[in-house]
């Protein structure tokens, strides 16, 4: 009987870490997989502007825009309005016209907001080829948006904080402070958001 439990515990045992083994092996391939598609959307949307060159009226202040509004591309069925580029972790990623849960495994999407009103919002994954690594991020930290007209605006990482899933007004503003830009993501487990406030600079 001892020896019939022993063999029970030891199988269960191979079996809990193969498991182990496969989960962990899906989460390296589903981070590559979701840094290669942001690639190739990247890539695409670069050769939509070198195609337009010009063509496409870009807006310098979006003084004729609505506030919200955002020219968009369409890639393989999904909108873009721009990219973001984030030097101090070396990433370039599209940013989606509007967040799904679906489309956040390709790209981050735009959660609320926009350039033109100085209040955009954007969402990702917390891939570490997304945004897995925005807590290293620093006050003084530089970071850009270009929009799909080629228009480019500078942003200042001015506080990075830990919000709770709940707190989804915060997301956009807080009480003492408008913010230009907001980045956020989940923390690992996703029981908290990884949150990035800047400001525009000039």
């Amino acid at each position: 009987m001892k020896q019939k439990i022993s063999i029970f515990c030891m199988l269960l045992g191979v079996l809990l870490l193969s498991g182990a083994i496969a989960l962990l092996a899906y989460n390296i391939w589903d981070n590559i997989r979701a840094g290669d598609s942001a690639d190739l959307v990247r890539q695409s949307l670069e050769e939509a502007a070198d195609t337009q060159d010009g063509a496409a009226d870009s807006l310098t202040d979006g003084s004729d825009r609505d506030g919200t509004e955002m020219d968009t591309v369409e890639i393989d069925g999904y909108a873009y309005i721009g990219t973001l580029t984030i030097p101090a972790l070396n990433l370039e990623l599209p940013v989606m016209a509007e967040w799904s849960y679906a489309g956040l495994k390709i790209a981050p999407g735009r959660y609320a907001g926009s350039v033109w009103s100085d209040d955009l919002v954007i969402c990702g994954h917390n891939y570490t080829r997304h945004f897995g690594n925005l807590k290293f991020l620093h006050s003084g930290d530089i970071l850009y948006f270009t929009d799909v007209n080629g228009n480019e605006f500078s942003y200042e990482v001015v506080a990075s904080l830990i919000l709770q899933p709940e707190d989804v007004e915060e997301m956009q503003s807080d009480e003492s402070e408008e913010w230009d830009l907001t980045l956020f993501t989940c923390t690992i487990g996703g029981r908290k958001r990884v949150t990035v406030r800047c400001s525009r600079t000039e």
